[in-house]
């Protein structure tokens, strides 16, 4: 298909389970969305269901489009390399395609499907990326945990901790990235490295450091700030890890979700998805946030000081 430099490339993975939180995000994109824009919905998947299929194309209007994109056989030859761990799916490794499975595209944006969006996405995906090869915000995460700071800097190799960039909102120079030879250079590193803490998000750093550009932080805010309860400059939440507000109250943010899924056909499946988490799961949770800390301080560990 032909599109215009003009048209706004959005990309989501998914699986079928995350249809209802998929909606959710496309529903305040389509609320916050310019009549003057167009803008492609393309939701990298390997299987949805008819059901779920139905109810997402209802966004569907004259400037809206949304577009299923099956990966079964594209990623078929790499599945066993594709490394995941506790809730996620090898679909998080799909953003790392989009270049060479899109190349009459000049740029894209991705983001995960457990965000919801409260200006219109044309903004960000508007900003100049000059020749860098991804735009991103910051991981608050890294930040807030030692030995996260660490493992970035030492295992990953960025500068910076301040500059190791959450993947989940990430603006794509598809064109630059071509020339780089992302995909080819990315199952290259697959055959030499594991990385385990943060998977996909742990390559791409890698892959593209000193040539990312850093993004305002109200593009990608966490319920993980805690003590910052700065609610001017929100222009997209993030509700990565276990900040979720179809698990827990008292979420930062939960008022934009809320206000969102209320809109949905699926407010009553993320209401039973609430009301059916358990203290089981929570535990759950929290253990495995702990494993992963100390996975990080372990590989960490692992590698020298340079004097």
């Amino acid at each position: 298909m032909k599109y215009k430099d003009s048209d706004i490339q959005v990309f989501f993975s998914v699986d079928d389970r995350y249809c209802p939180f998929l909606a959710v995000a496309i529903q305040s994109i389509v609320d916050n969305a310019s009549k003057d824009n167009t803008y492609y919905l393309h939701i990298l998947h390997t299987y949805i269901s008819e059901h779920n299929k139905e109810h997402l194309v209802k966004y569907e209007s004259d400037n809206i489009h949304i577009d299923f994109v099956n990966l079964s056989e594209y990623v078929g030859a790499l599945n066993d390399k594709l490394y995941t761990r506790d809730y996620y799916s090898k679909t998080t490794y799909f953003r790392l395609f989009i270049p060479e499975l899109f190349k009459d595209m000049k740029k894209a944006l991705y983001i995960d499907s457990d965000i919801v969006v409260v200006d219109d996405i044309a903004n960000l995906y508007n900003v100049d990326l000059g020749d860098n090869l991804v735009g991103a915000v910051p991981d608050m995460t890294v930040a807030l945990v030692p030995e996260f700071v660490d493992y970035v800097e030492r295992v990953i190799g960025v500068s910076s901790y301040k500059k190791y960039f959450n993947a989940g909102v990430m603006l794509m120079n598809l064109e630059a990235m071509r020339e780089f030879k992302f995909e080819e250079k990315f199952i290259y590193m697959l055959s030499i490295v594991k990385y385990e803490v943060a998977q996909d998000q742990d390559y791409l750093n890698r892959m593209c450091k000193g040539r990312v550009k850093i993004l305002p932080y109200e593009w990608n805010r966490m319920p993980i700030e805690k003590e910052n309860t700065d609610k001017e400059h929100v222009k997209l939440v993030h509700y990565n890890l276990a900040f979720k507000p179809w698990h827990f109250e008292n979420i930062l943010f939960q008022e934009y979700f809320w206000k969102y899924a209320g809109e949905t056909e699926y407010l009553d499946e993320i209401e039973i998805i609430k009301k059916n988490f358990t203290e089981e799961d929570r535990i759950k949770g929290e253990v495995s946030n702990q494993k992963l800390i100390e996975l990080a301080a372990k590989q960490t560990d692992c590698v020298g000081y340079e004097k």
